[in-house]
């Protein structure tokens, strides 16, 4: 009906979703699009607290003696790649999608949340609060993202109550992601012995990382998670950075892509890599960390009481880096994050808009009474 009100609501969405897009946002370069958000929500008379390229915001009578859910989605993209035939940067809406860098990966998880926290703001009657969060540098696993945010001691305290949790917006079809693999990348390198090629002397880095390489491709680790499956190993690069055809390499260099679950810490990988290969492994970071939520918990109940379904995701979000039980569910999918000439489609982009609502209402009506 052209009086209803939702449609007004979804089309201001649908502006906000075009004012983001039009605005380059990449990791660590999201200024344009952090001033919006902040804009935004001052023009709801909303108080809005920045730090840095990050946004966020508390509901109107917030009480931190309350459990608190945070409303998180990221608003940096990732930069266009080379196979783009329309401009990245300029909003399109074409039949039944919206084309844009970023609609998909996380435009629309975005601005969907931001009217669900929007449309609850100025509920009294809340049993917990709820504090919208719009995260810089998540594409990067940036330090200055969401690892910011929680290092801050006032956006921190909001999560003191051991009842908070996280809803973090990516595109899942609106279906439940209560598990998501962590990630470690190794640097490693096999150290040889150099010699001439032509006398066979030495002894050949290569070749011990070809050995260690065969070692990693060919091992399965023992645990497997029911939802995250196993840990996979992948080889994604190597380099000897010889510069002549005849001098047998003293080192060779290659990196490893490991993608945990939550059957096993980063350090027993890393040692299980160590020991099985025999060569040095450096891993770069052991922040990114496997993520879950209980399939009881009330958040997941409460998708569940909506029709939707529960998975294990194999892709990373700042879900990652939240210190807090954590559900990842948005409009769109997957599939299309990362992709050329992305798009939202716009019958998503409303199921979206409908969801996050009713999901905080089912929430609200099945929320324990005793507190979480």
């Amino acid at each position: 009906m052209m009086n209803d009100p939702a449609n007004y609501a979804f089309d201001d969405i649908l502006h906000i979703l075009h004012f983001l897009v039009e605005r380059p946002s990449l990791s660590r370069e999201e200024s344009l699009t952090a001033d919006c958000l902040q804009d935004l929500l001052s023009f709801r008379n909303i108080p809005a607290n920045r730090l840095l390229n990050n946004v966020w915001a508390v509901n109107a009578s917030a009480d931190k003696s309350k459990p608190t859910i945070l409303l998180n989605s990221h608003h940096d993209t990732v930069a266009p790649n080379a196979q783009y035939t329309r401009n990245p940067y300029e909003p399109v809406v074409e039949g039944d999608k919206m084309y844009g860098l970023g609609t998909t990966d996380a435009g629309a998880s975005l601005v969907c949340l931001l009217n669900a926290f929007v449309e609850f703001y100025h509920r009294r009657d809340l049993p917990f609060n709820l504090l919208f969060a719009a995260s810089a540098e998540e594409e990067i696993s940036g330090r200055n993202g969401m690892e910011k945010l929680f290092a801050n001691e006032e956006f921190a305290s909001w999560f003191q109550h051991p009842g908070s949790f996280a809803i973090v917006g990516e595109p899942t079809q609106l279906n439940l992601a209560i598990a998501e693999k962590g990630l470690m990348v190794l640097d490693c390198t096999a150290t040889g012995k150099p010699g001439h090629a032509a006398r066979h002397d030495g002894v050949n880095a290569l070749y011990k990382a070809m050995d260690a390489i065969r070692w990693i491709k060919d091992y399965h680790f023992e645990k497997t998670s029911p939802l995250l499956g196993e840990v996979k190993m992948t080889v994604t690069s190597i380099n000897t950075k010889n510069t002549a055809h005849n001098i047998i390499p003293e080192s060779c260099d290659f990196v490893v892509d490991i993608r945990l679950n939550e059957c096993y810490s980063h350090e027993e990988v890393l040692q299980i890599v160590r020991e099985g290969t025999g060569i040095d492994c450096v891993p770069r970071s052991m922040r990114l960390k496997p993520s879950a939520i209980e399939p009881t918990h009330p958040i997941v109940k409460a998708g569940i009481a909506l029709g939707k379904s529960v998975y294990g995701s194999p892709t990373m979000s700042d879900q990652a880096l939240i210190p807090l039980p954590s559900l990842k569910c948005g409009p769109g999918f997957s599939e299309q994050s990362h992709s050329a000439d992305e798009y939202i489609l716009l019958e998503d982009l409303r199921a979206g808009f409908h969801f996050y609502p009713a999901l905080i209402n089912e929430l609200i009506k099945e929320w324990p009474t005793e507190t979480l």
